[in-house]
Formats: C-alpha cells, sequence, structure tokens
C-alpha cells in the first residue's frame, strides 16, 4: 500500500479517538482521571463538575465520548459510578503509529 494511502487509512481509524482527545473539556476530565486518588477510586460526576465547571448534563455528555473512545470506564459501587482512565492502551497505540509515519514521510520528504 502506498504510504500516503496508509496515512488516510491510519488518520480514518484514529480519528474518534483524535476528537475524543481534542477537547479542553475532556482533556481536563482526563487530567483529573490521572490524579493518584482518581487512579485508585476513580471520581465521581459531582467530582468531575468541581474540576471541570461544566453542568452535570455537560459532564454526562464529555464523559459518554471518553468511554466510547475507550478511554474511560466505570465502576458501580452501591448506587455511585466511579470513574477511571480504562488502562487499555491499542487506540494510543495507534496513534503512535500514525505520528511515526507521519514523522518519517515528513523526514523524508525534507531530504529529497
Amino acid at each position: 500500500m502506498e504510504p500516503l494511502t496508509k496515512l488516510k487509512h491510519e488518520f480514518t481509524a484514529s480519528s474518534d479517538f483524535l476528537v475524543a482527545l481534542g477537547d479542553h473539556k475532556r482533556q481536563a476530565i482526563i487530567v483529573a482521571l490521572l490524579d493518584p486518588a482518581a487512579v485508585k477510586n476513580g471520581l465521581q460526576v459531582t467530582d468531575l463538575i468541581s474540576v471541570t465547571k461544566l453542568s452535570r448534563p455537560a459532564v454526562s455528555h464529555h464523559l459518554k465520548i471518553l468511554k466510547d473512545a475507550q478511554l474511560v470506564d466505570y465502576q458501580r459501587i452501591g448506587t455511585k459510578n466511579f470513574y477511571y482512565l480504562t488502562h487499555q492502551t491499542k487506540a494510543i497505540d495507534k496513534l503512535k503509529t500514525l505520528l511515526d509515519h507521519v514523522t518519517e514521510l515528513m523526514t523524508c520528504n525534507q531530504k529529497s
């Protein structure tokens, strides 16, 4: 497969993940979930509301996008949901490969 065609396919395969990462509100949620206390126990929507200053529906919307991108999952304890990062790195690995291929093509084109 031609390198540019392969690159287009890699961009398409990573587009949902890139959209999930691309919003600064979702980035704030990810950063909050990376806090050591959050990594250990997870965070509730109310915790994320205070961190992000977003409404409950907005936080829930962003969590859905992050769950769909397989970045976030939750555990129900009683009546409470605790959100955490999934530790699934498949999408991150795809993005790393995509960026490596972009870098290779840029370097190759620069030398030409």
